[in-house]
């Protein structure tokens, strides 16, 4: 399995990091792809890139609740990691409403400018969509007819939403809310295109059931997985199979 989407080079990880990586492999994980959050985060995760380079693979993004005031240097960084090394998708990039509504115009111009960057790398992107993936998918419309793709990664939407990202050719990153009894998703997943489905965590947070409220890790992705298999009605190993192949087409893996 790859769990498409964590953030274990934070804080909540530096006790610990190397026990956490060896659980995912005995769990059954095989990679980990981590995005970004901003320029003070991208030190720590090209460090376990550089330790764990057949486990860990970077992405390089400025992310929504981070994109304020300073964004051009933020995105300067950006442009420059890109062109200085090597990366397999540009993240994690989006919008988010949840806490403050106060940047929301620096929000959708960082957002454009890193699908241009993503497009000039040839280069799929991770997007952060909280409380607005209606508004998301119209700032990505633009962008798909360029040849631009990626993953909302968190999806928590409607069937008809997920048919409308699916349409234009992007995946849908499921996590720990699938197994949340009041998650909502549960409802949502048998209806999903298998083919643009991605497995993901998104450590340390929204642990899955029975460890929720707790810090997240990679190796719970086999308990999101379980779930899937339980909604989609069939084995683990089909789960297994399709979301690793959907990975690897979408991050040329």
């Amino acid at each position: 399995m790859i769990d498409t989407h964590a953030h274990i080079y934070l804080e909540e990880f530096a006790e610990d990091v190397e026990t956490v990586i060896q659980s995912a492999k005995d769990a059954g994980v095989t990679k980990i792809l981590m995005p970004n959050i901003d320029s003070t985060t991208t030190e720590d995760m090209m460090q376990l890139v550089e330790k764990y380079p057949e486990t860990c693979y970077p992405m390089m993004g400025l992310h929504p609740c981070s994109a304020k005031i300073d964004n051009e240097r933020e995105l300067k960084h950006v442009e420059k990691m890109l062109n200085e090394h090597t990366f397999i998708a540009v993240g994690e990039i989006g919008t988010d409403l949840y806490w403050d509504k106060t940047f929301w115009s620096e929000q959708q111009e960082a957002f454009n400018i890193q699908c241009e960057l993503a497009l000039m790398h040839n280069l799929p992107i991770v997007i952060h969509c909280r409380e607005t993936i209606d508004e998301t998918i119209e700032l990505v419309n633009p962008w798909v007819d360029k040849g631009l793709n990626g993953v909302f990664h968190c999806f928590g939407g409607s069937v008809e939403q997920g048919e409308k990202i699916t349409k234009l050719g992007f995946y849908l990153g499921i996590g720990g809310i699938s197994t949340f009894k009041n998650g909502g998703i549960d409802k949502v997943i048998p209806f999903l295109d298998k083919s643009k489905v991605l497995l993901e965590t998104d450590s340390p947070y929204l642990s899955p059931v029975p460890h929720r409220g707790k810090r997240n890790e990679p190796a719970y992705i086999k308990l999101i997985a379980e779930r899937i298999a339980e909604l989609w009605e069939t084995s683990l190993d089909e789960v297994d199979s399709v979301t690793t192949m959907n990975t690897e087409r979408l991050f040329k893996l």
